[in-house]
């Protein structure tokens, strides 16, 4: 260490500070100003950020919007902090669509305006233009966030309008929207199926499409981020005995989905893909019977060895025989309380 430049060493130490302290730090001179604000420094320290500890949950309700820690001991949160929407909005009628290393995707519904947000640093960035791009409505839309071969953080925007497919990607890098092509089965365009928000892992941005019938249609489409191509997978081999439902999770950089399928009693089974094939990890006990409104409210997470299902705020634990996951993963969004959960970083929102 003796023999490393001072440069080197301030970098190494600044690049394990906690985000919020990276941006007091700034202050400290106009050197190390330019130094925290160079494009590897932030990919060094959100590399370095990806770490339980970091983890946040974003909460967002009628009256407020709060940040909690995530206390997995005990399967709880920690005191919430209060936060101000830096940008405008009506009673915090705020959607989270998606969430990649600090930054979130979010929709004002009263608007349908997309942004690009960091709740720990309050930059944000309106994505919407006058030509009528990034503008969300949801149900008929769907949105990825990802980050490309150049590390240029994009959004994969899905537009179902009357039958009509427009897919469109925005770049932070140029700070445009442009069109691509998607070619895909005509009924997917249906308002019938629902696209999930895009799951990002291993350079793929993949979207589960469910049909919203009873013995229905699922299928997975993948979105391959640097050859900008899409194809088709199969759907995990869940008995179509009612409902079906997919939830995608990036856990350590392979893809998972919990699959529930049912009517009045649920189950749930944790399967990973590998290559284009569905494995089966794990089964759930049967769930009791409960309503369908608040079966659409359910998330799941996996950490430490234990499987947690979430439902309006509340936590509940499956223990797992299997190898304990080192981190936190979780899924995009949840879908009865509003909110996401993200990782403290210094990511910006623009360049």
């Amino acid at each position: 260490m003796a023999d490393l430049p001072i440069h080197t060493i301030v970098f190494e130490i600044l690049t394990r500070l906690p985000a919020k302290d990276v941006g007091r730090s700034k202050s400290v001179c106009k050197q190390w100003y330019a130094l925290l604000s160079t494009q590897d420094f932030v990919r060094i320290h959100c590399s370095r950020s990806l770490v339980s500890s970091n983890q946040r949950v974003l909460l967002i309700d009628d009256l407020t919007c709060s940040v909690r820690p995530i206390i997995s001991n005990n399967n709880d949160y920690g005191p919430s902090s209060i936060v101000t929407f830096p940008f405008h909005h009506q009673n915090n009628d705020v959607s989270i669509l998606s969430h990649l290393n600090g930054l979130l995707c979010v929709c004002l519904n009263h608007t349908y305006e997309l942004l690009l947000w960091n709740p720990t640093t309050t930059a944000f960035k309106c994505l919407s233009t006058p030509d009528s791009h990034g503008f969300y409505i949801n149900n008929l839309d769907a949105i990825g966030l990802y980050v490309d071969a150049d590390d240029d953080y994009k959004v994969l925007h899905i537009k179902r309008r009357s039958g009509v497919l427009g897919v469109y990607v925005y770049s932070r890098e140029v700070d445009s929207w442009r069109n691509i092509r998607l070619i895909t089965r005509q009924e997917y365009l249906s308002p019938h199926f629902n696209w999930s928000p895009g799951t990002f892992c291993g350079g793929t941005l993949y979207f589960t499409v469910c049909e919203c019938w009873i013995r229905g249609t699922n299928v997975v489409i993948c979105f391959d981020v640097n050859s900008e191509q899409f194809k088709e997978i199969s759907f995990p081999p869940v008995p179509s005995i009612g409902m079906v439902q997919g939830v995608l999770v990036n856990v350590k950089n392979v893809r998972h989905m919990f699959a529930s399928t049912g009517m009045f009693e649920m189950t749930i089974d944790l399967w990973t893909l590998q290559g284009d094939y569905w494995i089966k990890v794990l089964s759930c006990p049967p769930i009791p019977p409960i309503s369908l409104s608040l079966w659409c409210d359910i998330t799941h997470y996996v950490t430490n060895g234990n499987w947690f299902v979430m439902t309006l705020g509340k936590l509940f634990t499956i223990e797992m025989d299997m190898k304990p996951f080192e981190c936190f993963y979780p899924v995009s969004w949840f879908r009865g309380f509003k909110g996401a959960v993200f990782v403290q970083t210094i990511v910006s929102p623009s360049i």
